[in-house]
């Protein structure tokens, strides 16, 4: 079973990936795409906020 580090690690590796195919998707035009993605990017972005990550660095959407 994963400890608490592990899972927020993995999850900031998530975050990280859907933001850079939300920007494709944004470059693309790709709006369902868009905004299927942007679903996981704000479940992910609530999950790190109530783990205590700061996000500052790492959210490059901003939304």
């Amino acid at each position: 079973m994963p400890n608490n580090l592990e899972i927020i690690e993995r999850s900031i590796h998530d975050f990280q990936r859907v933001q850079r195919r939300m920007l494709l998707a944004k470059e693309e035009n790709a709006v369902k795409t868009y905004a299927d993605l942007k679903e996981e990017y704000t479940s992910l972005k609530a999950l790190l906020g109530t783990a205590g990550v700061n996000l500052t660095e790492l959210d490059k959407i901003k939304e």
